[in-house]
């Protein structure tokens, strides 16, 4: 599960209404380490486009959960589709410089599977299922790679107000529909 806590787009605002918002999140993802906590938590997104204290505490949260069994849960901060896949591409491009190979060697062995090793969610499946929330329906960046087969969900409600029924009827719709992976 990968929950959206502060897309790229969002580090834009003005101070006065990032700040509160930045520190609203870094408590969330505290609780979310809670040592009863039953996941490991991972930080995906651009940690360096952040304030550095705030990236600290995030990364301290994510290392508490380290080692525990169970689910892995993501939390999206700093996060855009774009500059994830920018983000795999160049660490690809210096990984293959570090070991000497030349662009035009990579450029002969590159494929899709290479870029999704280095993605922020490298080593985990692809969401079988997106739920949005807001009455959007657009991904606005969102899992823009690993949602390529994904079936979405779209909701009305604002994620403050989305309930265990909402939740629920997202489940039901998804096991009504006949996947084909983009066939």
């Amino acid at each position: 599960m990968t929950l959206w806590l502060l897309s790229t787009d969002n580090l834009d605002r003005p101070a006065e209404e990032l700040e509160p918002l930045l520190k609203i999140i870094t408590d969330v993802v505290d609780e979310l380490s809670d040592a009863s906590a039953r996941w490991r938590l991972r930080v995906v997104g651009a940690l360096e486009l952040l304030p550095g204290d705030m990236a600290d505490k995030l990364s301290a949260a994510a290392a508490r959960t380290q080692g525990r069994p169970g689910l892995e849960l993501n939390v999206a901060i700093g996060y855009g589709g774009r500059q994830e896949i920018a983000d795999a591409v160049r660490k690809l491009l210096l990984q293959h410089a570090e070991s000497g190979t030349t662009i035009e060697e990579l450029a002969e062995v590159l494929d899709v599977d290479h870029i999704a090793a280095n993605l922020y969610t490298s080593g985990q499946p692809d969401p079988d299922l997106v739920i949005r929330t807001s009455g959007e329906q657009r991904l606005s960046g969102f899992l823009l790679w690993q949602s390529a087969h994904s079936e979405f969900w779209f909701c009305e409600a604002y994620w403050p107000e989305f309930r265990r029924v909402d939740f629920l009827r997202a489940l039901r719709d998804y096991a009504a529909r006949h996947r084909r992976f983009g066939s």
